[in-house]
């Protein structure tokens, strides 16, 4: 079955559970060898190209980070004809200035996760691949989120670890001094395994990860309720589409 083509496909994290200005949008629910994705992939005209969108946790969010099928989230996305894809996490800043709303395209990751289907090849007869993950963001994808955030005002920090853990919960203040201690500048729970299973699928990849708070002992903050935490994600959000739609302009 041939597909149209899909100039870029984003998969909206906690905060984005449908793309504003998507028109003539489809829905697809794609029967994968996987199980089912975390919901339809809805597919449309945004800034003159074709856009997929998926809601990573489902529309109502109702899928923890741990229980996303991220496999056939991202087999979906390439059986529908996506070959660029970006990722929006919503993260925890543990580096000094990657505080609340703050924007950050990071290069480099650590996997603290576990219990997670990590690669296609978890199936009976697959080929066993071992993927060069030196640099787990295409670097050319990254270069073009951060060009497009710059040409529409919109600062966006280059380059930063993503520290993903396994949640729901929040990280204790031990952990993410560890973490510290690791290198990590960002805390989110969804960067993995969907980095490595895109590059699986030889597909490009690059994250937008969204600061909502600052992770536990970092910042000058003792505590921050989840109200504020939403508040910070819906104002760092609403840039989101303002930098997509300048990318698809190349």
């Amino acid at each position: 079955m041939s597909h149209p083509h899909i100039d870029l496909a984003v998969i909206g994290g906690s905060g984005l559970y449908n793309f504003p200005g998507l028109q003539n949008a489809t829905r697809h629910a794609v029967d994968t060898p996987y199980g089912p994705a975390s919901g339809e992939v809805v597919q449309g005209d945004f800034a003159g190209r074709t856009v997929a969108f998926l809601a990573r946790h489902g529309e109502s969010h109702s899928l923890p980070p741990h229980r996303v099928n991220y496999r056939a989230n991202l087999w979906a996305l390439h059986h529908l004809g996506a070959r660029r894809v970006v990722g929006v996490n919503a993260v925890g800043g543990i580096r000094d200035d990657m505080g609340p709303r703050v924007i950050v395209v990071p290069d480099q990751l650590i996997d603290y996760t576990h219990g997670r289907f990590t690669s296609f090849c978890d199936v009976d007869g697959a080929e066993v691949k071992h993927i060069d993950f030196s640099e787990p963001y295409t670097a050319s994808l990254r270069g073009e989120l951060l060009a497009a955030a710059a040409r529409v005002g919109v600062p966006a920090i280059d380059g930063g670890c993503y520290g993903a853990t396994q949640g729901p919960r929040l990280e204790t203040r031990a952990e993410i001094s560890r973490m510290k201690r690791d290198g990590c500048d960002l805390v989110g729970m969804t960067g993995m395994p969907e980095a490595c299973l895109a590059r699986e699928l030889e597909l490009d990849y690059a994250c937008l990860a969204l600061v909502a708070n600052f992770a536990a002992g970092c910042g000058d903050e003792a505590e921050i309720s989840i109200e504020e935490i939403f508040a910070h994600l819906a104002a760092a959000t609403a840039n989101v589409p303002v930098i997509i739609g300048e990318l698809l302009k190349r």
